[in-house]
């Protein structure tokens, strides 16, 4: 009685516990496929967000906008040497003298608009704000063959450009307020010829904005976006001359024209002016300047130039007859004009070479 009646509620025990397993291994393979889900969607997250190509592009603008160009420039595929310069056909001398923090300005709201992976291969299109400017660059990214399990990548084509700058009417110039003389980034150093044009190794994406403040020169200043990887950017500056500058110029001419009248001839030497008679004088004549020239000054290649403008010279002399020994005074205004060539020194002082000649 005692099996007859225990075996069918054993048999009910059996076939509970079964069920029961059946649930169990069915929850754990449910929990099994969401772990591994949320460890794919993890795993894509990561990929995404550290080791994707937009993620590498990313973490090189980060450290532009946090002027970190030591750490930028030791990304993979961002620094250059020579021979690749000289393969595309950009100076090889370029000067590395504005990859600092000094001479970069501000870089905000980057962000990935486009994104293309072929295999090894990337192409990552961002947008920014450079220096209040907006811009838009592609960048070449390709698979790093470095050792590790973790994706690696580097630059196809290195984001430095070249800046071949030419400024005229100084040897001082100032990028992004960070000031730089030729003759330190020049290969001829001291013998830098002031009309050349410098080769200048710029980050990109990046704003450039060159000007000239000193003594001699100034200009308002030319902005440039470098947003193309490893392009030749040419910039042009052309300084004018500042009012400091033309008031010494003048008064130099002035100081000039006044000791060419101290000499007590016909034809002073080295002067713009002099007077001619066909008689003897009679005594040491005498000069003085009655208009003194209204000077200018005009950029002329590398240096200046004194454009012409009217003076008038006043001679007071005896003159005496080769005929009958008479003797007249002469008392005569002698207009002429003033020119002349400008050249600024290594010292940074200024030549100043007056000519000129007769002129009403």
């Amino acid at each position: 009685m005692d099996n007859a009646g225990g075996g069918p509620a054993t048999l009910r025990g059996v076939s509970g516990a079964r069920t029961r397993l059946r649930r169990e291994i069915l929850g754990m393979a449910v929990i099994g496929v969401l772990l591994l889900a949320a460890l794919g969607a993890g795993a894509a997250s990561l990929y995404r967000e550290v080791y994707s190509p937009r993620a590498f592009v990313l973490n090189y603008l980060e450290l532009l906008q946090d002027h970190r160009t030591a750490e930028a420039l030791a990304v993979p595929g961002v620094a250059v040497d020579s021979a690749e310069l000289e393969a595309i056909g950009l100076p090889a001398t370029a000067s590395e003298a504005l990859l600092r923090p000094d001479a970069l300005a501000s870089l905000t709201d980057a962000a990935v608009t486009g994104e293309s992976v072929d295999g090894d291969q990337a192409r990552v299109t961002v947008s920014y704000t450079a220096g209040g400017y907006s811009g838009t660059t592609t960048f070449a990214i390709e698979h790093d063959p470095g050792e590790g399990l973790l994706p690696r990548w580097r630059f196809a084509r290195s984001p430095l450009s070249v800046m071949k700058l030419t400024v005229m009417g100084s040897m001082r110039f100032a990028v992004n307020g960070f000031e730089v003389d030729k003759r330190q980034v020049s290969v001829d150093g001291a013998d830098a010829d002031p009309s050349a044009a410098v080769p200048l190794l710029v980050f990109s994406p990046g704003l450039y904005s060159v000007d000239v403040d000193t003594a001699i020169s100034a200009t308002p200043g030319v902005a440039v976006l470098a947003d193309a990887p490893l392009a030749g950017i040419p910039v042009d500056v052309q300084a004018e001359p500042t009012e400091e500058f033309i008031g010494v110029v003048q008064t130099r001419v002035e100081d000039f024209l006044t000791s060419c009248a101290e000499q007590k001839v016909l034809q002073p030497t080295g002067c713009p002016f002099g007077y001619t008679v066909r008689n003897r004088i009679d005594g040491a004549p005498t000069w003085s300047i009655v208009e003194q020239p209204v000077v200018t000054v005009v950029p002329d290649g590398s240096g200046w130039r004194i454009p012409s403008a009217k003076a008038v010279a006043h001679i007071d002399v005896e003159i005496r007859s080769i005929f009958d020994g008479s003797v007249r005074t002469v008392e005569e205004d002698v207009p002429f004009r003033v020119d002349g060539q400008i050249s600024v020194l290594p010292d940074g002082t200024a030549s100043i070479l007056v000519g000129g000649g007769s002129g009403d």
